[in-house]
């Protein structure tokens, strides 16, 4: 097999896998044996694909083969376990296995978010369950977008999977008035998918446009169901969110060069960015603030649109977006991250040294964390400090495993050192 072939068929891999683990996990009703057949559908992949081509619905394909493989191995345990008292279930769900073959089942991502986020799962292993599972990161790149070692995420996936095997926590949406109690960890969930869409933690691709598309898709549905139910009320913060994606997707194509080299928002060529989106996502946000129920979600929202209505990188109401960073820090007053941007947008409004100001007392929080590097080494370079952005930059480099990001701080050393 040839490496673009294969290549090839690992891309198909990661933009449905998400799709069709999700559908598994709903007609098995066991995430272990779900990931496991949907693997074996893989290999069978990986062996027939690059003779007979990838299927025009190589989805559809996978999730077919993955239940055969599902429906052989439940027939066995079955056959050696008569006396087996949960023997009828697992007739009944090769029943509706088979069933499901030749039928599309609706929403069946949104029904997963609804499972991994029960009450009863603790909130950080209610996002990190839906990201393995609906968004495809491994342990390893979950544990590094919670700043936890890879083993705590390992622990806290297993003992999530556990407690919905246990607890026999229902794959659905839930009844109506159930739905607001979840909602903060599911908004957590579709944010978090989106972040590692748009910025990816590893691989050759700044972006992976599925997760970002799928994220946007969960919060549209969402939404429309807060909407459109006569029990519930439109959630401001739900559509504070669908904003704040809609406004960031609005710049994907402007965010990578022709070469590939990442772009970064400053430089951005603005003409390129989606204006449909951008209208929707001021659109979306307007409705949401006559809610008058301000959150994180909508106060995100409203920077990125200050981004957007700004026609060059110049004409950027820097001081404004700084106001709405601090009122984002009073909503998130232990949020290091919230900080940092905070500081980075200090820096931006007032200059680089009270940025650094405001990044010194985080130091020790994000230490390995590659982007508060990155944004010390950016303001201490703009600051006339060009040994301290080197070595910022560097360490920037040794913390992240995206490509893409890479090349761009080692291009950053390079220009700081012929200013210098």
């Amino acid at each position: 097999m040839s490496n673009a072939v294969q290549a090839k068929i690992a891309q198909v891999f990661k933009a449905e896998s998400g799709r069709v683990l999700a559908t598994l996990i709903g007609g098995l009703r066991d995430f272990n044996l779900a990931e496991d057949v949907l693997q074996e559908a893989f290999i069978v992949a990986l062996e027939k694909w690059p003779e007979n081509g990838i299927p025009n619905k190589p989805g559809a394909w996978l999730t077919t083969t993955a239940r055969r493989k599902a429906i052989d191995r439940i027939r066995r345990t079955t056959k050696w376990q008569d006396n087996d008292p949960y023997a009828l279930d697992r007739q009944q769900i090769i029943h509706d296995l088979s069933k499901e073959m030749s039928e599309e089942i609706p929403d069946e991502r949104l029904k997963l978010i609804f499972t991994c986020c029960h009450p009863a799962i603790n909130i950080d292993a209610q996002v990190a369950l839906t990201l393995n599972t609906l968004g495809g990161l491994s342990t390893a790149e979950i544990a590094k977008a919670f700043l936890v070692p890879k083993a705590t995420m390992a622990q806290r996936l297993v003992r999530a999977k556990r407690k919905i095997k246990a607890a026999g926590i229902p794959y659905q949406v839930p009844p109506t008035d159930k739905i607001p109690e979840r909602l903060d960890g599911i908004l957590s969930v579709i944010y978090l998918v989106f972040n590692e869409g748009y910025s990816a933690t590893s691989g050759d691709s700044l972006i992976r446009e599925e997760l970002c598309t799928e994220a946007i898709r969960l919060a549209t549905v969402l939404s429309h169901l807060l909407k459109n139910d006569p029990t519930l009320e439109p959630d401001a913060e739900t559509l504070g969110l669908l904003a704040l994606m809609l406004l960031h997707d609005s710049r994907r194509t402007a965010r990578i060069a022709a070469d590939g080299q990442m772009i970064l928002l400053t430089d951005q060529d603005r003409l390129i960015w989606d204006q449909e989106k951008i209208s929707a996502g001021i659109s979306i946000l307007d409705e949401a603030l006559t809610l008058n129920n301000s959150g994180p979600y909508q106060i995100q929202a409203a920077i990125g649109a200050l981004h957007a209505e700004a026609k060059t990188a110049e004409e950027t109401d820097w001081p404004q977006i700084a106001l709405l960073y601090s009122a984002l820090v009073q909503h998130n007053p232990e949020n290091a991250i919230v900080r940092l941007n905070h500081a980075a947008a200090v820096s931006m409004a007032d200059g680089p040294l009270p940025g650094l100001a405001l990044l010194d007392p985080l130091e020790s929080q994000l230490q390995d964390y590659y982007l508060f590097h990155a944004a010390k080494a950016d303001m201490c370079r703009r600051a006339g400090w060009a040994d301290d952005a080197v070595q910022s930059y560097q360490s920037a480099i040794e913390l992240t495993d995206n490509q893409v990001e890479r090349a761009f701080l080692e291009g950053k050393i390079l220009e700081t050192r012929q200013s210098g």
